[in-house]
């Protein structure tokens, strides 16, 4: 291809002139002048570089300074560091050379954001390992992650250009991995982009009907807005406040969680956009002014109670800080208003990156405790968990991501926040390590208390500790925190490596009486004709007595009889192997990868798949194919840790296909609906109802049905005829 070199140097100056007016009110000379070498060296780096679109690489690093520098409002140190943070990877410039131009911690950061080598990890996801090393970077420079957020956030931006394939894959990563790391960071705006263009790709067809529909309220929208700033802003004159009032439509991501939730459709969404009134304050008055506001919507319409959240008076541990209200507004609908000080709305807007810049002329603020607290948890976590696969690591620390939060009190009256669910034995390993692995019992208010008892926001705990209590394994059933489970589990652990050391002398003992060798191969042996899924849980059985001599002879008989007879069958399912259906013999149905291959495969049992859903096959380790729906609960997940995994799969020929399907429905109950349900499905349609349950309760009815299905289109017609009947309201297919 050719380019117009001319033209793309003015518009590299160009963007470059735009991150600099982005930045020069804020910065002195010296930082100015910093950001400009980091620019030119980025510049020779990438000079003979594009990305997939055809655009010249260091678009991309002066996107990602500027989403640094507007969006997350980071300084100059931040903003030379994402414009390099490529170039060590990608060029002939080292840590070394970065180190002698810029210094030791610029050449630190960007070291810390060099993209991470493939690693050929066995069963291990390089997505996942990843986000272990990404997590180690929180006790070099917390600088690391924003940049790092911000370089993906780009890449969400431009994922067009990409391979269809390789843009499921980055939306799975993404909305697994980086989504909950901005919201735990306080990047609301970031994370919410994230998530929406994550389900851009992951299911288009979701995307583009809610951002239809939003755009087609949008007029309603405004003018609902409007009226409602007229009446309140009159009020808010006559005190004197200095105050904006904005609207906006709820995230597009945000609005289809509430509809999966509720199990209702876009037009049942009651609050899918918001009001936020932002008044200047000073420090003084900031607390006050927020309750006078309060106090005034309040008066002008009627408030929801149950939706109150107040978190000015306890803010939430990234800082967050805001009072959120629900009221019947204009129109008598429900609408979110929240009201918070221009200040708050900074820390809402920018997260931690608002109060906490790191050395970059800014002091650290007392709100930063929470979430310094949350970084060593993260960093026990990564030391006490170095046994666990990177994958089990990374679904432990995500518990705590999304969690909401519980505010419970010491002895003594200092606050504690926890995420939501944590117990009693929660709050003990969270004092101390030791506090937890002793723990008894709990007095909640003054009242005894089991140690599995569910936190409640003021609770007052005292811990009740002895000596002689240890951890044990039901303890893992009811802690939700990081710190608990690696604390327990690290425990458990070295209880059972004794256990299985022992049993392990106990079978080579009872072997060498049989005059048996004890090598890998007889383990094995034994593992499979003991239904085991390892050679741990049999040296554990010999270690418990559960298998004993008597078991043993019996092995020993099997073997002289049927030793052929177990070569022959050595690979066939045992007892503990998931029940596979028999799977249609016709092999051309679907291909598979970009050669369109046939090849044997089943469907998964966590989703429903019916000629013309959108698929994918994933290799699994021991059932070979298995077909998934592209909207599978677990999607995502495979695709994130798993990807390497993941083949493309289309269809070729689904006539003889047949699967079950499971459908929602509900509406007015009368007489004769049943009647008029099963002549459409099994008269009109001349479909196979497998079962059909059905409930009625004061005059509204709910059912399930699930059908026998040959592809998408016999069910899409069905569900329109079901739609058709009168007193139908609700029709829905379930996918697990």
């Amino acid at each position: 291809m050719s380019y117009d070199l001319e033209q793309e140097n003015k518009e590299i100056l160009a963007r470059y002139k735009d991150l600099i007016s982005n930045t020069y009110r804020t910065l002195d000379e010296e930082n100015n002048k910093l950001i400009r070498k980091a620019f030119d060296i980025a510049l020779d780096a990438h000079k003979d570089q594009r990305r997939k679109s055809g655009e010249p690489y260091i678009y991309h690093p002066i996107a990602v300074a500027k989403i640094v520098a507007t969006e997350i409002g980071l300084g100059a140190t931040s903003i030379a560091c994402a414009l390099l943070h490529d170039v060590i990877e990608d060029s002939d410039y080292t840590y070394e050379d970065l180190k002698k131009i810029f210094g030791e911690k610029i050449a630190n950061i960007v070291n810390g954001l060099t993209k991470i080598s493939i690693m050929n990890h066995q069963n291990i996801s390089v997505q996942s390992e990843n986000y272990r090393k990404l997590l180690l970077t929180l006790s070099e420079d917390f600088r690391v992650i924003l940049i790092k957020i911000a370089d993906r956030l780009h890449n969400m931006r431009t994922l067009e250009s990409m391979a269809p394939d390789k843009q499921k894959k980055i939306a799975s990563e993404t909305v697994y991995i980086y989504a909950p790391m901005a919201h735990r960071l306080g990047l609301y705006n970031i994370k919410s982009e994230l998530e929406d263009l994550s389900l851009k790709y992951n299911n288009p067809d979701i995307y583009n009907e809610i951002t239809e529909k939003l755009e087609l309220a949008k007029e309603n929208r405004e003018r609902y807005i409007e009226e409602f700033k007229k009446e309140v802003s009159e009020k808010l004159n006559e005190e004197g406040l200095n105050f904006k009032i904005k609207g906006r439509a709820k995230a597009i991501s945000s609005i289809y969680r509430k509809m999966l939730k509720q199990g209702v459709s876009f037009e049942e969404v009651f609050d899918n956009y918001a009001i936020r009134i932002i008044y200047k304050s000073d420090a003084k008055n900031e607390k006050f002014l927020a309750w006078k506001i309060y106090s005034i919507v309040t008066d002008v319409y009627h408030s929801n109670p149950s939706r109150m959240r107040d978190w000015i008076t306890q803010p939430r541990s990234t800082g967050y800080e805001s009072l959120h209200l629900t009221v019947l507004g204009p129109d008598k609908k429900w609408i979110e208003v929240q009201i918070r000080s221009e200040r708050m709305d900074e820390i809402a807007e920018k997260g931690v990156a608002a109060h906490y810049k790191y050395k970059e002329g800014y002091k650290q603020s007392s709100d930063d405790r929470n979430f310094e607290n949350w970084v060593t948890e993260i960093r026990d976590v990564l030391e006490q968990q170095q046994d666990l696969s990177t994958s089990e690591l990374l679904d432990n620390i995500k518990l705590n991501l999304y969690s909401k939060e519980v505010f419970v009190f010491t002895p003594k009256g200092e606050i504690k926040i926890l995420p939501t669910n944590a117990t009693a034995l929660d709050f003990a390993f969270s004092v101390h390590s030791d506090l937890g692995m002793k723990c008894l019992g709990a007095k909640i208010n003054g009242k005894l208390v089991p140690i599995s008892y569910v936190l409640q926001n003021g609770d007052q705990i005292d811990i009740l500790s002895s000596q002689n209590q240890k951890p044990k394994s039901d303890w893992l059933e009811f802690v939700v925190t990081s710190k608990a489970k690696s604390k327990i589990k690290s425990y458990l652990n070295s209880q059972k490596n004794q256990l299985v050391e022992d049993g392990k002398e106990i079978l080579q003992r009872k072997l060498r009486h049989a005059k048996i060798n004890f090598n890998d191969e007889e383990i094995n042996k034994l593992q499979k004709f003991f239904n085991l899924k390892s050679s741990q849980e049999l040296f554990l059985k010999f270690q418990s007595n559960e298998l004993d001599a008597s078991s043993l002879r019996k092995y020993l008989e099997s073997k002289n009889v049927f030793n052929n007879l177990l070569s022959r069958f050595r690979k066939s399912p045992t007892k503990n192997t998931v029940y596979v259906e028999p799977k249609e013999q016709n092999l051309d149905m679907i291909v598979f990868g970009k050669d369109e291959e046939k090849l044997n495969y089943s469907y998964a049992k966590c989703c429903t798949v019916i000629p013309g859903d959108k698929i994918f096959g994933f290799i699994t380790i021991s059932d070979g194919i298995k077909v998934h729906s592209d909207n599978c609960p677990n999607a995502i997940n495979l695709r994130a840790q798993y990807d390497y995994r993941v083949i493309p799969a289309k269809w070729v020929n689904a006539e003889s296909f047949k699967n079950r399907v499971k459908i929602e429905i509900e509406g007015l109950d009368r007489m004769g609906m049943i009647n008029d349900i099963t002549t459409v499905i099994s008269g009109s349609m001349g479909m196979d109802m497998k079962s059909m349950s059905i409930e009625s309760n004061d005059g509204i009815f709910t059912g399930s049905i699930i059908l026998e299905v040959k592809n998408k289109s016999q069910l899409e017609q069905t569900f329109k005829k079901l739609n058709e009947i009168d007193g139908v309201s609700k029709i829905r297919r379930l996918q697990s």
